[in-house]
């Protein structure tokens, strides 16, 4: 990098464990900067994409090996779909989880729909009074307009998608109100009932609950637990102080009054985020678990 008379150069040593970086002024090498720094073993190959009658934007990530049009591969929808968080996004190693999701042997699409932030206030407030049906509407247009776009790389009859929090709460909806597209659902850390979630976020979208129950009824899951026809896993920490796990618990009762087969994984002494590293890398391999039995032909 040229700035004024100042050059930068690097040079990565032979067993990968360190950089050296040369600075030059005018053609006379005045210092080396070492770094450290881990070097990534995921490097990410991520096509951006707007797609849908709403421009959706997503992002789309295939195994690291895959030939394209040489086979067609289950989907993993992973959003978070909310307001205040973008996934889609052209970010560094943002997308590190999900490269290892697609080398798995997975198409795994990331899209922001309405009510993500980024596109405008209309497009922030399209979820007033209803947090459910704009974002799985935006997820299944994600999802066509994917296989619009690579009809050879991708199976539509085998489609996972995977969430937490928001994410959780939109995963559970998917595999309940629309089985026809989502075939398995690993719902993380849900909100289950807005009733139960922090006043401060939820009456900015759906008012207050005894001025607008409707609204609150529409974006619960507990009254579509009999619906549920797929294959479910749910994961909470037993510490969660942000989605409080009331949420598993009310929605994992309903589900068993109405004899609806689901599995719950509590994770004693993880709160909201999963911070734990050991037990971040090995919920991602239960996850895996679950959708090659799942979406399995």
């Amino acid at each position: 990098r040229r700035a004024g008379s100042l050059l930068c150069t690097a040079a990565t040593t032979l067993d990968n464990t360190a950089t050296d970086t040369a600075i030059w002024r005018d053609g006379v090498r005045i210092a080396t900067v070492t770094s450290y720094a881990e070097v990534p073993i995921i490097s990410p190959s991520v096509t951006m994409l707007t797609v849908g009658e709403r421009d959706l934007r997503t992002a789309v990530l295939f195994p690291s090996d895959h030939v394209p049009g040489s086979r067609r591969l289950p989907v993993i929808m992973s959003p978070y779909g909310g307001p205040h968080a973008r996934m889609a996004v052209e970010t560094g190693l943002m997308y590190g989880t999900a490269q290892w999701l697609a080398d798995q042997g997975y198409c795994v699409v990331v899209s922001d729909g309405r009510g993500t932030p980024g596109r405008g206030p209309a497009w922030d407030r399209s979820v007033r009074g209803d947090l459910a049906t704009p974002a799985l509407e935006a997820q299944v247009a994600a999802l066509e307009g994917v296989a619009a776009a690579y009809p050879d790389d991708v199976d539509t009859s085998r489609v996972g998608i995977r969430g937490w929090s928001f994410g959780g709460f939109l995963s559970a909806l998917a595999v309940l109100s629309r089985p026809d597209i989502f075939h398995a659902a690993v719902v993380g850390a849900p909100v289950t009932e807005w009733r139960l979630y922090d006043t401060g976020y939820t009456e900015r979208y759906l008012g207050l609950p005894q001025d607008n129950p409707d609204a609150y009824d529409r974006s619960s899951l507990i009254p579509l637990a009999p619906q549920l026809t797929r294959p479910m896993l749910i994961i909470h920490g037993l510490a969660d102080d942000n989605v409080v796990v009331a949420n598993t618990l009310q929605f994992s009762s309903a589900l068993l009054a109405a004899g609806r087969p689901h599995a719950v994984l509590p994770l004693s002494g993880v709160t909201h985020m999963t911070p734990q590293e050991v037990v971040a890398e090995n919920l991602l391999r239960a996850e895996v678990d679950f959708f090659a039995s799942a979406l399995a032909r």
